[in-house]
This record gives structure tokens, sequence and C-alpha cells, in this order.
């Protein structure tokens, strides 16, 4: 029960906070000398290793950043510092969060929680306040078809994922002095956004290239079988298979290619890193080729970590493990604010968002540069192929670190 306000002064007040609480604190949330940054990431539930990456990502962003000194804003240094809640890796919960961070806290300046879902729902809040969302763990194409103004991602969208791996098939084909039009795709997708965005960058490049389609599966949510695909796979004898499930899907998608002895000259997936099936699966896994944000090998560098390889190592010294690509764009995310910052120098929330809408900076992950929808169009993505177990960056080719093997040899010599 809502008890009214008899007394017309604090009717007044009530009117005010009511007022401020709709449109958020009118300043940045700022304690003493630090800035504080918002984020809701998913410490427990299905995304809870991702999530963690996330947070790791961020933690070692703002360690770095304040062993530097922190960040210059008109003439003074300020550190820096992330206020985290627990998303339950939940869209809802996520929604609420980020009105927790922006009414109660103060938050002016979010970063972005793990997953296209979660983010999907946090969105429409940063907008509504017009909030600042710098983000590198939601890929899916339809985020920025919304018009926001205030979501900027670091990553490359998931229609992007698997579309080096139709290229780089163009690219042999023509090595080989075959028409690029003579191949054959088979497409094995599961029925949700971030794999129903990879299969449209796929269609969208085999068409540009005049391949012919001659599977496109729609796979379950739970997905646990793909007999029915890999037969049809046996039958009309593909070039390329290309399957995107998450890690699930492609542990699911290399055992059952293994098992069924399924030849095929190139399989493309998403996942396969964060399944470990290189680690998990051994030889059936050998090469794959696998999607990725990033990777430590790339000749990226900047002035805060230095090269890719410099900010893996540091991340293990902190983590004791090796960053995945989850982690290294988060760090990215918090490096694109520091930019933004010190080129607007100011915390005024409309500068900051002006000059994060104008970034155009090299990262150890990668050039970022933002266009009209917030989408980073400068970061190429990667692709492995595991040989030996390793995972090697084959493609984009002009930054590869090994050699594509080419068409994957019959089982009868594996």
């Amino acid at each position: 029960m809502v008890k009214m306000l008899k007394n017309p002064r604090w009717a007044v007040l009530g009117a005010v906070a009511l007022v401020l609480a709709a449109v958020g604190p009118a300043s940045p949330k700022v304690e003493g000398d630090t800035i504080i940054f918002g984020a809701a990431v998913s410490l427990t539930g299905k995304y809870s290793t991702n999530g963690k990456n996330t947070q790791d990502g961020y933690e070692l962003g703002v360690k770095r950043i304040n062993e530097m000194g922190g960040v210059r804003v008109g003439g003074k240094y300020y550190r820096i510092k992330v206020l985290y809640y627990d998303d339950e890796s939940t869209p809802a919960r996520g929604a609420q969060l980020a009105e927790r961070l922006i009414n109660q806290d103060g938050v002016k300046f979010m970063l972005g929680p793990y997953s296209s879902g979660v983010t999907k729902a946090i969105a429409p809040v940063t907008e509504k306040y017009k909030i600042p969302h710098v983000e590198g763990n939601g890929a899916a194409r339809e985020l920025f078809t919304q018009g926001y103004k205030y979501l900027f991602a670091v990553l490359s969208t998931s229609d992007y994922y698997l579309r080096d791996a139709v290229n780089l098939a163009a690219e042999v084909a023509k090595q080989q002095g075959r028409d690029p039009k003579s191949l054959k795709i088979a497409m094995a997708f599961e029925n949700d956004p971030f794999s129903l965005d990879v299969r449209d960058g796929v269609v969208e490049d085999a068409k540009r290239w005049g391949m012919q389609i001659v599977i496109d599966d729609k796979l379950p949510t739970e997905i646990n079988d793909m007999a029915a695909t890999l037969t049809k796979v046996k039958a009309l004898k593909p070039d390329i298979l290309v399957v995107s499930g998450h890690a699930r899907g492609a542990t699911l998608a290399v055992r059952q290619v293994s098992d069924m002895k399924i030849e095929v000259p190139m399989l493309a997936v998403t996942h396969c890193d964060a399944a470990r099936v290189a680690e998990t699966l051994s030889k059936a896994a050998e090469y794959t080729l696998c999607a990725a944000q990033w990777d430590r090998s790339l000749n990226y560098k900047d002035k805060w970590f230095g090269t890719a390889e410099e900010y893996a190592k540091r991340f293990e010294k902190e983590f004791n493990y090796a960053p995945p690509y989850q982690a290294a764009e988060s760090t990215a995310a918090l490096l694109v604010y520091i930019d933004a910052f010190e080129r607007a120098g100011s915390f005024d929330i409309e500068k900051v968002r002006e000059a994060i809408a104008k970034t155009d900076v090299m990262t150890f992950y990668g050039p970022v540069k933002f266009d009209a929808t917030g989408k980073n169009t400068a970061k190429p993505m990667v692709l492995y192929q595991i040989q030996n177990g390793d995972y090697k960056v084959v493609a984009p080719t002009k930054v590869a670190e090994g050699k594509l093997i080419h068409p994957i040899p019959p089982w009868s010599k594996r």
C-alpha cells in the first residue's frame, strides 16, 4: 500500500524525487577521484562461465588503467571502478539490474553483459535513460537495427562468424583452378537468433559467390542428434559443412562427423574453442575450422597493454587461465570508454556519447570504429583450424599464423 504525502512541502519534494528517478541522476557517478561504471554480468546460471570471462576482462582493464595513473579528464586524473550485479543469465533480471544501476546507484556509463539475449533486454533501458552502453558480448545483428543511439559494440556481429569459411573455400577453389560457383554448401543451424544470424551471413556470401546451398537444416534448441543432417551430407557430398549450435552443437557436430565417418573437405563451426573440442575430442576434432573474434597471435597493439600476446600473458598471470575472446573484447569495451573520456575532456554524458560514436582507435583486440548503428566495422573475425591439437589462425589470410590444410584428409588416412 502506498502512503499519501500530506505535507505540501514533502509532496513537492516527493514529486521532484519521482522526476529524478524517471530520468536518472544528473551527473556521472563519481566517488572522490573514482568514476564508477555499471555492469550486469552472468555470475550464475547457464552463462556463468562466459560471464566470469566478461567480468575478468573488465577487471583486468580496470587494474591496468589504474596502474597507469587513471584516465585524464579536464586536467585531472581519475581512477575507475566497476559496480557489478549478477543477472543470473536471465534477460529480465538484466533489465531490472540496469534500472537499478542507473536509478538507484547513479551509474551513467554502462558496460555490457554476456550474451545477445541479455544485451537485447538491457539496451532499451540504457537507451531510455540516454546512458552510453559499450559492450563486447552481444553479437546479434538485430541489436543494431533498432535505431539505438547509445549502444556500441566492439565485436563483429554474428552474421560474420562463418563468412570467412565461405570466402576461404572460394579462395582455395580459385587456387585449384575451380570456379567457386561449382561449390556446394551444407548448412545446419540451431533455431535461435544468434545461429540464424550466422546462417544469414553464410547465405549472403554464398550467393555473392554463386555457390549452391544443397542442405539448409534448422536444428532444435536442445540439440542432441545431427544424424539426419549428416546422412544427407554423406549422400550429397557437399564441399563445405557449416554448423552453428553454440558449444553443445559444436561438440555434437564434431563427434558425430567422426562417429559416422562423414567425408567433407571443409567443416566449419562456431563455439568449438568454447566447447574445447580439440581438448576433449582429440583426433576427431582435427582440421575443424572454428570462428573466433580474437586471438593472441594477432599483430594488434595499443598503448595500454602492448601486443595481443602481452595482453594474454598479463591476463594469464592475473587469472591463471588463457584469455578467451569473451574476456579480450570486454577489456576492449572499457578501453573505448577511456579513449572517449580523454578525447571528450569531460564526463558530460552527451559529449562522451559523441566521442564514443567518433571512435577510431587501435587496441590489442583490434581496430575499433563504429558505424551509425553502433557496430564496429573495422575488426575482422578470424578462423582457427585445429592442427595437431592446437588452434591455428588460418583466415583471413593476411593475419594467418598457419596454412590451411585442405581438403580434410579422408578418415582412412587419419
